[in-house]
């Protein structure tokens, strides 16, 4: 109880920089990177293309208004092999009818390791993926360094949770259920303009 309150305090101190919204930077070096593990064979797909932001109340407590939001572009993902990706695309996550994955949450504290500004918080929401929403609790890890916003995590989903069909990669190798999803991107505080 009382780390509890001593994080609470150093919230309080530290959060004011922090308050407010930010959103994506567009031309910082982000990454979204899936993984697909079995036996036989693994692979990745990779983009850069995601767009969302963080809203972070004044005092820079958790609480009910503190949000994080992020969507990730489908039709921007490369594996590195260009039948496999439109493969994916057209087949698996049929794109053309849903082209993003989304995620809405609310942020709660978990802990303040240490002086640096960083913050491990549960972004607690739904992940909108090919039709299908589902609840999920999303660790992250968000610092503040030089006035951006680093945000990091690493979560699975289950395609069928989102009633996506795993594909075949070869005649008798299915694609895993479980893929491991892996966030890196930075945000930038939205100025209010007083005009």
């Amino acid at each position: 109880m009382i780390k509890k309150i001593v994080l609470y305090i150093l919230l309080i101190l530290n959060g004011f920089a922090f308050a407010g919204e930010w959103d994506v930077k567009k031309d910082a070096q982000n990454i979204v990177k899936f993984i697909s593990s079995t036996p036989v064979l693994d692979f990745e797909g990779v983009t850069n293309n995601i767009d969302g932001y963080i809203y972070w109340e004044g005092d820079g407590l958790p609480g009910d208004k503190n949000e994080l939001y992020f969507e990730v572009d489908l039709n921007t993902l490369s594996t590195g092999i260009g039948k496999r990706d439109r493969d994916m695309r057209e087949d698996v996550l049929e794109t053309d009818k849903w082209p993003k994955a989304f995620f809405k949450g609310k942020i709660y504290l978990v802990d303040k390791p240490d002086s640096t500004e960083t913050y491990l918080v549960k972004a607690k929401g739904k992940m909108f993926i090919h039709g299908k929403e589902k609840e999920m609790d999303i660790p992250t890890t968000i610092k503040i360094e030089n006035g951006t916003v680093n945000v990091q995590s690493h979560f699975s989903v289950f395609l069928k949770d989102y009633d996506i069909e795993a594909p075949s990669l070869l005649a008798f190798i299915k694609v895993a259920q479980e893929i491991k999803i892996s966030l890196n991107f930075y945000m930038e505080q939205i100025k209010e303009n007083n005009n």
